[in-house]
């Protein structure tokens, strides 16, 4: 089993990508500076240290009679570093930064005199050095800091432009992918730089043209097909009554009827692919309507009203989706099937092995049966045709199984729910616009 990925937005990972190259230059800028002015401050303070050592000597090979060093110099200090004892050694003058763990460093300076004998002196870093180097790293820390939420708002700021392009590309696709054609990702994500997403934009607007002409250049294959066979087909169904009665004439007549039924499923599915089909709307009852055509088309059905309500809609495309919805129902569940009305939602169930999961993840397609727990005979086109009716009607035209209530795994039923929308489509095609009134 996968562990559950980690979902980021693209706008938080550019944010975290700037923050973290801003944080390594920012210590890395401050390391090199603090370094360089530690370095600095100790060479001056070396440099100081000699100066002072050379006057001392100056002053101690001056005096007559020989007296102390003066200035806090001293002569052969045993304390003398290891490193200086070897420049003293080889009769060079020099200085040495003692480092120690805790508390600042020595400076030492030391000359070689004329007897043989080596005078020195040390003190501690001056403390007005230490604190300028302790004010620097605290500077040189918010400095870092600032730039690292620096980094972080530009990061935000780029990374929710590209976030907000790339989501309203998704959009738009989404809306392709539901069988708006007019929509154009390009024009979507808007805005005047260009950039990768804009090249992603074009890409899929490209993919959408070319795959919107070969579905176009499909659907009028299919429809020029069944519509040459319609002809031959009903002149078959002619020659079929002329025959004399008999078993062989039943199956003849039964498979050319079967084979117009199919000629005009295909013509229907081909004019509803075409989004040239517009509703005709009238006002009707729909508990009263579902009741009556129900007994006309499955008298077995057993039909209840929960609740009546006025819908605005197209009787005889709504006759055409409970037909197929009950036709599928009788002929691939079974009894008893109920149909419920309630309100604007109308649901068909049967008792059979329900819908195959296919169907349920991926919705109707034609040509495809289901499962063979569901019969698995027919054309597949009748959910495709209550499917494009319903979306001509506004609707939304829904699938799923019941939770079954025996052993048998699957035997729960398949549910079909029909939802009417508040406001249906006007004959153009188009929703109507509601004028509300003004609010105080």
């Amino acid at each position: 089993m996968k562990p559950p990925s980690l979902r980021t937005g693209v706008r938080w990972k550019i944010s975290i990508a700037i923050a973290a190259v801003g944080a390594l230059v920012a210590i890395a800028l401050s390391l090199v500076v603090h370094n360089a002015a530690r370095v600095s401050m100790l060479g001056n303070a070396r440099d100081v240290q000699m100066e002072r050592l050379l006057f001392a000597q100056r002053m101690y090979e001056s005096a007559k009679p020989k007296t102390d060093p003066k200035f806090g110099a001293k002569l052969n200090d045993p304390a003398l570093p290891e490193q200086l004892d070897e420049l003293m050694a080889d009769r060079r003058r020099g200085t040495y930064v003692q480092e120690h763990p805790e508390g600042p460093p020595d400076v030492w300076a030391a000359v070689p005199l004329g007897n043989g004998d080596v005078l020195s002196l040390h003190s501690q870093f001056a403390s007005r050095s230490t604190t300028i180097m302790k004010d620097l790293d605290e500077a040189l820390i918010v400095g870092s800091v600032s730039v690292v939420f620096g980094g972080c708002a530009l990061g935000v700021l780029i990374g929710g432009q590209l976030s907000r392009r790339l989501r309203k590309a998704a959009t738009a696709a989404g809306k392709v992918a539901q069988g708006n054609t007019e929509v154009r990702v390009r024009d979507a994500i808007g805005g005047v730089v260009r950039d990768e997403t804009d090249e992603l934009a074009r890409a899929v607007d490209a993919l959408t043209d070319a795959l919107n002409e070969r579905i176009e250049a499909e659907r009028r294959v299919t429809a020029d097909i069944a519509h040459e066979l319609r002809t031959p087909v009903t002149g078959l169904l002619t020659a079929a009554e002329l025959l004399p009665p008999g078993r062989p004439t039943e199956l003849v007549r039964d498979r050319a009827q079967a084979m117009r039924t199919l000629v005009e499923d295909v013509l229907e599915v081909a004019r509803l692919d075409s989004a040239s089909e517009r509703a005709e709307l009238q006002e009707i009852t729909l508990g009263e309507f579902v009741e009556r055509r129900v007994v006309a088309l499955y008298p077995d059905a057993v039909v209840r009203v929960v609740h009546e309500s006025w819908v605005n809609t197209d009787p005889r495309r709504l006759e055409r989706i409970l037909g197929n919805l009950l036709a599928n129902a009788a002929k691939h569940g079974r009894g008893p099937v109920e149909v419920t009305v309630e309100g604007r939602v109308v649901r068909v169930r049967d008792h059979g092995p329900g819908f195959p999961e296919a169907l349920l993840r991926e919705g109707p397609s034609r040509f495809r049966t289901g499962a063979s727990d569901r019969a698995g005979h027919g054309h597949g086109l009748g959910l495709t045709i209550a499917a494009g009716q319903a979306r001509v009607l506004g609707a939304r035209l829904t699938f799923r199984n019941a939770a079954p209530t025996g052993t048998a795994r699957g035997a729960g039923g398949a549910i079909a729910v029909l939802w009417l929308p508040e406001h249906a489509p006007t004959t153009t095609g188009s929703f109507p616009v509601l004028h509300l009134p003004d609010t105080p």
